[in-house]
């Protein structure tokens, strides 16, 4: 009699499971046909193209490795690489440094929910917007910068226009742009440290720098190496800023692998070489992210 009232109990809950599922993989499909037909299609598709020569006029034709023999031998490329390196490390660094003090005076002095709004206003602008903004703001003869400068007693300097100016110039324009976002990323992290460490830590006489080194810092490892992750991926890829504020000037001294990718592709219509390109600036990033992964420990809190 039991086993006859388990298995009619049990026959209506199995039902409601696969109802469940129909229903879950029908939310997912919209998120899923939409990963393959704008990532994965075109991840795969790019990966074809890398190994043929293509162009507009032409349909591809299989070429084999030539495009990357072509790229390893190509001195531009190895420019754009050196050119987006240094890009990428005054960014991650400057940007790095600035949103962990902004995060950590967040945490220490206020927590308001209107200084935190304040704090990522730069990210709501577009990086067009910015970068036309900046390009007015440090223009060498009408720049508002600029003119400060001569008021002040110092010549104007020429910050898009001068090669040991320019990368640092547009690196200080993104962080500028993202340093709120990624200060909110660490503030986040920061409120997940247990308040009793520091109560315990001031007990035992420790300052802020103390407590910064051996508190904050090992417990925010996780998070941090998040963040840099993140940021690493997206500062190999800047395009917005250099396009509209240098098109790679002067000298090739701001030609990113993006802004090259894009040349290849777009003014000369080699797109399978563009492709081969991209192949290139994937692997890189694939083993600078697995790398930086497995030196900071990001799947490990020091709070197990």
């Amino acid at each position: 009699m039991s086993t006859a009232t388990t298995s009619t109990r049990s026959a209506p809950v199995r039902r409601r499971r696969k109802d469940d599922t129909k229903l879950a993989l029908l939310f997912i499909a919209p998120a899923s046909v939409g990963l393959l037909v704008f990532l994965v299609w075109p991840l795969l598709t790019g990966i074809y193209y890398s190994f043929t020569e293509y162009t507009t006029l032409t349909p591809p034709q299989w070429v084999g490795l030539a495009n990357y023999q072509e790229l390893l031998s190509d001195p531009i490329f190895w420019t754009s690489l050196r050119v987006t390196i240094l890009y990428v490390a005054i960014n991650i660094g400057v940007q790095t440094v600035v949103a962990l003090v902004i995060a950590v005076l967040m945490q220490r002095l206020t927590q308001s929910t209107m200084l935190r709004s304040l704090v990522l206003a730069p990210y709501l602008v577009s990086n067009v917007v910015a970068a036309i903004v900046f390009l007015w703001i440090l223009d060498t003869q009408l720049g508002v910068f600029n003119i400060f400068l001569q008021w002040i007693g110092f010549d104007p300097v020429s910050f898009w226009a001068d090669e040991s100016w320019v990368i640092p110039t547009i690196a200080l324009v993104n962080v500028w742009r993202h340093m709120g976002y990624t200060a909110l990323l660490l503030f986040a992290g920061l409120q997940s440290i247990p308040g009793h460490l520091y109560e315990a830590a001031r007990t035992e006489g420790a300052g802020e720098i103390t407590q910064f080194r051996h508190i904050t810092l090992p417990l925010l490892r996780p998070i941090l190496a998040l963040v840099l992750i993140m940021t690493i991926i997206g500062s190999f890829q800047v395009f917005d800023t250099v396009s509209v504020t240098t098109q790679g000037g002067p000298a090739d001294a701001s030609r990113v692998l993006q802004m090259y990718i894009y040349q290849n592709a777009f003014a000369e219509y080699e797109f399978g070489y563009a492709s081969a390109l991209s192949v290139a600036l994937l692997l890189i990033l694939m083993i600078v992210t697995f790398t930086q992964y497995w030196l900071s420990r990001a799947g490990h809190s020091d709070l197990d």
